[in-house]
């Protein structure tokens, strides 16, 4: 069975949230652990999470992906931003393991400067204070677009942050479409030959969800702009491919497109009915 949702807002709680993806016909969903662009967060009531819990289970939800906010930069040579990022990650490991969110994400940051070997060994000493090795919940790294000092667009990257933790076993990998292609990662022409090297590098038993993304900008351009799906470079063929590829079709998807509820309830009503055409 397919699992598949977007990303969801949790301005109205999480039970909110939950009700809105029953409605879309999804299954899945992604919240943002915080505010996204802040460093603040909603302490839900035990009612509020009581009922969350009762609708992803009657409702067979697969699993659930927070992702961290924007303004964590694990990489960044700067102490105060280096802290602000620790903190954020070790508090957010904790607060989403205990709602029984199978799976954090976070972009892996920026060097600013300081190149991408020492930003790598800033991204592994945050994440050797935010996870134990006792926790449920795995925290994913995100495949990048590499613009700018970003670090996180070659696998070889991931790789070194992932193996360089001291708990690696609870790290694991969200590959965005958008950002791979992006990377020069060619999807369109090659998904074989990309999915091969992930595994050569990362081993696919470590890639735990997609963001499924089309994306406005051209191959290997380095940019990170979304598109709608099917109305990007990547096009609806390419990512209805990845869906149905038999080592990434039991992965959960998450989409990141530019759309309200609506939108996305009519972009996962379209991919079941064109998975449907293509079986």
């Amino acid at each position: 069975m397919l699992t598949i949702g977007a990303h969801m807002s949790i301005a109205k709680g999480i039970a909110k949230a939950a009700e809105n993806v029953i409605e879309m016909q999804a299954n899945t969903m992604q919240i943002f652990s915080r505010n996204p662009r802040g460093s603040s967060y909603k302490d839900y009531s035990r009612a509020e999470v009581d009922k969350f819990q009762t609708l992803r289970k009657d409702h067979e939800f697969g699993a659930l992906l927070a992702h961290a906010p924007y303004t964590m930069n694990l990489a960044s040579p700067r102490p105060e931003t280096h802290e602000f990022a620790c903190t954020v990650i070790q508090e957010d490991t904790a607060r989403m393991d205990a709602l029984g969110v199978e799976n954090l994400v976070f972009h892996p940051g920026s060097h600013t400067g300081i190149g991408k070997e020492a930003g790598i060994r800033n991204i592994i000493a945050g994440l050797d204070q935010a996870i134990t090795g006792d926790e449920k919940i795995y925290v994913l790294l995100e495949t990048m677009t590499g613009k700018g000092t970003e670090i996180g667009d070659r696998f070889e990257e991931l790789k070194a942050i992932r193996e360089g933790a001291a708990h690696p076993e609870r790290i694991g990998i969200c590959l965005d479409t958008c950002h791979v292609f992006a990377a020069g990662y060619d999807i369109v022409h090659d998904l074989d030959g990309v999915l091969q090297e992930f595994d050569d590098i990362l081993g696919l038993e470590h890639l735990k969800a997609i963001h499924l993304n089309d994306s406005m900008m051209p191959f290997g351009s380095h940019k990170d702009r979304h598109a709608v799906l099917g109305e990007g470079e990547i096009g609806m063929d390419a990512l209805l491919a990845v869906v149905c590829h038999p080592v990434l079709s039991k992965l959960p998807f998450y989409l990141e497109t530019p759309l309200d509820d609506k939108g996305h309830a009519e972009e996962i009503k379209r991919i079941r009915e064109r998975m449907g055409k293509t079986r």
